[in-house]
Order: C-alpha cells, then sequence, then structure tokens
C-alpha cells in the first residue's frame, strides 16, 4: 500500500491547520547543499531490491551502511589528532602527550615551507618556519620528530602533498634504521595534488609531473608498503573553501576518478591499488546532511569503481575515510561555543562511519591550540566512544526517512557534477577552466550572505553576542624558531658527506627526465644520503619547472 495519499491527508488536515496556528519559524528550512527540508519523511514503499540496491549490508557492496560488518562493535575508530608546531623536538613532545592522553594515531602538520619543498633556510620561508606545523628538513629531523614513537605499532598520517614523496621517503627511513622494514609501516600520505589546484594553493610542480609523482607513490606503495595508504583524496579543504555538501562529494570523488585513470595509464591494475585509496572529508554544521554525505559518497565511489573501472575485488569500491571537523565553523567569538560544535560535527562523523577522526580545539579561531584544548577535544572523541552508546549498533540512523532521502538527494547531486565534470573532459582539465574553483566561490559568497543577512544564525557573532575580554594563555610560536632550523640546517651541511648527497640529486634529475621511471627509489636514496628536503624539491623543479596559477574569468 503506498502511503502516498494517507501523507497528503496528514499535510492538509493535520499538519497545514497546526502551522496556521502557530507559524514556522523565520529561518528557511535548506541544507547547505540547498535542498528542501520537509515537515515529515515516510517510506516511499520501494521494492525489495531497491532497499538491497541503495542500502544493503554493511561491508557488502554499495557500502552505503559501512565498509565494515561490525564497525565499532569490534574496533573503535582511530582518534587521530592532528597536531605539529615549531621544531621537530616541539612537535615530538606533544605527540607523546597525546598518545599519553589515550591518542590512537598520529597525524603530523607541517608549516608551509616543509609543504612547498623549501628548507628553512630559504629567502621564502622567512616568517613562516614552525607557524602552522612543524618544520621538517631532513632526515636528522625526522628521527628527532618520531623518537621514542613505536613505528611498528602506531599508524601515521601526514598531511602533506606537493612534498609527499619525500616525507615517506623520510619516514621509511627511520623505520629502516630503527629496525621496521617498509612492510610493517603503518599510515597515510594526503598526496592529493588536484585538490591544491582548486582550493588550497601548496603545490610546487605542474599538474602533469604532480601526478606523475602521485602514481609513482600509488606504485612503490603498492609494492613495497602494502600497509601504507598513498593518497588521502581530501574533500575537507575543498569544504573549507566554501562548498556545499554535494560539491564537497562531488569534486572529492572526480579528483578520485582522475588518480584511478592516471595510474590505469601507468600500467597498474585497477584492483592492485584501489584498495589503499583513502579518502578524507570534512564534518560541518548540519548534522544530518553530514551523516548523509558520507553516506552517499560510499555509495557513489563503490559504483564508480565497480561499472566504470570494472574493479571485482570488494575492497577497491569501499571508500575509508578519515573525517576533520569543520576548523570554519570555529569562532573566535565565544571560543567555548566551539567545544559544542565540534562535538555534535565528531557525532555526525560517527553516525556516518568513519574509520579515524580528528576533533579540532576550541581555541583553534585564536591561535594554535593548548595542550588543556587538545585534551578536551580528544576527550570529546573519547566521550562518544565509551559513554554515548552510539558506537554499540553497526549504521544505528540507517532506514531514517529523513535521512536517506537527504543521502538519495546529496547522491544526485553529487552524480549531476560528475556529469558535467566527465563533459568538461575530466578533473584536470575541469581545473584549467576554473569550473570547480568558480562552483565553490559562488557557494562560498551564498552562505557568506546567508550569515551577513541573519538568515544563517552563527551564535555568538551574528546572534546572542556578548561583551568578552581579550583572550589570554594563547599559543605562539616564537619567532627563535626559524633560527635554530638555519642552524640546525647548517650543522647538517658541515656534518654530512657532499658527494654521496650531489650524485644521489643528480640521479634524481636524470631519472626527472625519463617519462615512465618511478621516482621513489631515487628519492629514497637522496633521503638516504642526508639531502634536503628543498634540495631534492629543487632537483625535480629544475626538470619539470613551477606551477603558477593563471586566473579564469
Amino acid at each position: 500500500m503506498s502511503l502516498k495519499d494517507p501523507k497528503l491527508r496528514w499535510l492538509d488536515e493535520v499538519y497545514a491547520p497546526a502551522k496556521s496556528r502557530a507559524p514556522e519559524r523565520a529561518e528557511r528550512f535548506v541544507t547547505s547543499s540547498g535542498i528542501e527540508v520537509a515537515p515529515l519523511e515516510t517510506p516511499d514503499a520501494a521494492p525489495p531490491e531497491s532497499y538491497l540496491d541503495k542500502l544493503g549490508f554493511p561491508a557488502e557492496y554499495p557500502f552505503t551502511r559501512g565498509v565494515q560488518a561490525t564497525m565499532y562493535r569490534s574496533r573503535l575508530w582511530t582518534m587521530r589528532q592532528y597536531a605539529g608546531f615549531g621544531t621537530a623536538e616541539d612537535a615530538n613532545r606533544r605527540y607523546h602527550y597525546l598518545l599519553q592522553s589515550g591518542q590512537t594515531g598520529l597525524s603530523v602538520a607541517f608549516d608551509l615551507p616543509t609543504q612547498m619543498g623549501l628548507d628553512a633556510d630559504n629567502p621564502r620561508a622567512q616568517g613562516e618556519v614552525g607557524k602552522v606545523g612543524v618544520s621538517l628538513c631532513s632526515l636528522r629531523e625526522m628521527e628527532v620528530l618520531l623518537s621514542g614513537i613505536p613505528l611498528a605499532e602506531v599508524s601515521t598520517s601526514m598531511t602533506i602533498n606537493a612534498t609527499a614523496p619525500i616525507l615517506l621517503c623520510l619516514y621509511a627511513a627511520v623505520g629502516e634504521k630503527s629496525g621496521v622494514p617498509l612492510g610493517q609501516l603503518s599510515g597515510t600520505v594526503q598526496n592529493d595534488i588536484l585538490k591544491e589546484y582548486i582550493a588550497r594553493g601548496t603545490y610546487v610542480y605542474p599538474p602533469e609531473p604532480s601526478l606523475r609523482l602521485v602514481t609513482d607513490l600509488i606504485a612503490f606503495c603498492a609494492k613495497h608498503v602494502p600497509r601504507w595508504n598513498p593518497i588521502s583524496i581530501s574533500g575537507y579543504h575543498i569544504r573549507e573553501a566554501g562548498s556545499t555538501a554535494a560539491q564537497e562529494i562531488a569534486f572529492t570523488l572526480a579528483d578520485g576518478v582522475a588518480y584511478v585513470e592516471a595510474a590505469l595509464r601507468a600500467g597498474l591494475e585497477v584492483d592492485a591499488f584501489a584498495g589503499r585509496l583513502s579518502f578524507f572529508f570534512n564534518v560541518h554544521n548540519n548534522f544530518l546532511e553530514e551523516v548523509a554525505k558520507f553516506r552517499a559518497a560510499r555509495r557513489t565511489w563503490a559504483r564508480l569503481m565497480k561499472e566504470r573501472f570494472g574493479a571485482k575485488d570488494p575492497r577497491s569500491m569501499m571508500l575509508r575515510f578519515h573525517a576533520q571537523t569543520a576548523g570554519s565553523t570555529l569562532t573566535a567569538q565565544q571560543p567555548d561555543n566551539n567545544a559544542v560544535r565540534v562535538a555534535l560535527q565528531a557525532l555526525a562523523a560517527v553516525l556516518g562511519g568513519c574509520q579515524s577522526l580528528h576533533t579540532n580545539s576550541r581555541d583553534e579561531a585564536l591561535a594554535l591550540p593548548s595542550e588543556e584544548s587538545v585534551r578536551l577535544a580528544l576527550r570529546t572523541q573519547q566521550i562518544i566512544a565509551h559513554e554515548s552508546g552510539v558506537a554499540d549498533a553497526v549504521d544505528p540512523l540507517g532506514g531514517a526517512y529523513h535521512l536517506e532521502r537527504l543521502t538519495d538527494e546529496l547522491e544526485a547531486r553529487a552524480e549531476a557534477y560528475l556529469r558535467q565534470i566527465d563533459e568538461l573532459g575530466g578533473m584536470v582539465a575541469a581545473i584549467r577552466r576554473g569550473f570547480p574553483q568558480k562552483e565553490i566561490q559562488n557557494a562560498a559568497y551564498a552562505a557568506q550572505r546567508e550569515i551577513e543577512s541573519g538568515h544563517q544564525v552563527v551564535v555568538g557573532v551574528n546572534r546572542f553576542q556578548v561583551e568578552e575580554s581579550p583572550p589570554t594563555g594563547l599559543l605562539r610560536v616564537d619567532d627563535s624558531v626559524e633560527q635554530v632550523q638555519r642552524e640546525h640546517l647548517a650543522t647538517l651541511r658541515r656534518a654530512r658527506r657532499a658527494e654521496p648527497v650531489l650524485r644521489s640529486l643528480e640521479e634524481l634529475r636524470r631519472a626527472a627526465e625519463r617519462p615512465g621511471e618511478n621516482l621513489i627509489p631515487h628519492i629514497l636514496d637522496s633521503v638516504k644520503s642526508e639531502a634536503t628536503l628543498g634540495e631534492i624539491s629543487e632537483a625535480m623543479r629544475e626538470v619539470f619547472g613551477e606551477h603558477h596559477e593563471s586566473v579564469v574569468l
């Protein structure tokens, strides 16, 4: 029996009179993607085969309900707090503090010079050394960063893109020196260069050689580092730049399609590498839309891998993801409110089936987080895990009528974007034409207009303000870090043997000139010779050149 007629009767005879007696709030009932929120959802009386096609069961295609059969009943998500600042010594102390507080995986933040392939003594690095992440230029500093960390037991995520191959090689070299072979290392490098051209800007080389480095790392890890995720395809920064939830799904998965296509062109078999692809998503404020977003992303990716790329291994179709609460939603006003925002966002990530999670600290709109704030952010995850009960059931919100409609609608909108990108010739071509950039800019502008008009309430900012004293006790990175790092580099260059450094860098340059040759073994040799991050990056710059953004109007 269809519920259409009874639902229409209810809307007409019950809902409408109640609405006339008590008019609804002035806010418009729409999600960030512009999806209208109906007053009531009901089942659509679809046949059983439709349920199996759209939802199915956890750990089975299309993975809408999760990639693991038992989800958190067997193993909680990895609590992986993103951290790093100052010198390797400073960051190492923070990592030990987090591990002692119950964190279960590392997540390394690097400063801008490290992300851009610049040593700390490069004039272009001035003023940025150690400010938004740890400054790391050499194998010796990586050894200090990881001192006392059991690399065979702890998985490490490194948020690094243009220089991801260098950082993984530094990590691998430390593992080898400490008796942990490549096959035992586990973790992730972000290595998602396309989203840098779309939303973030920490690229070094033009797109083609950048994609070569991405696929070289995927191939190297598939063969030598099987427990390592060689890429984390990131929607986080796309959302931070102002996209909607639907755009975050679409542009992230379109980047993923481009990487799969590049790997196939490089001669890899899809099922040889696709099972180690991972993703990184934002968790924004609209609670139910965010839960639905993760479900829609899983289902869309599974179908892409099966239908477009002919994947046979179920692991190749699974979208495994790390989530981070939304930095763009944090406010400098009434910063304690941020703890509430983060708790709700974290809960949405868990109910959406994340594999690992970072929760932002309440003071991050003002400065680097203090130890007290970091502990509270971690405790937020631990309370959700151990006290709320939401981890006890597999996909506890599955089947909720409103949630399933949101999932369907987000999937449909994401697929429409994917078709547009295909028509433009794929994501690289779309980026060159400025398509995703323009769509994100328009969405960000519309969202800001909603806030400025008051239609979108931001508590403490455009409503419910209070008089506040200036914040105190904020963590600042001292400018002396830059001088310390310069001195470390000078000491290294005096102490190391010059001949192996020069030889390894020349071999790397020659390999870069030979299309089709995997560069990772040459980068690893350069790292072991004690060439610096900046020197290795410069050797490839000499061959590949640098990318300079051109604005498309």
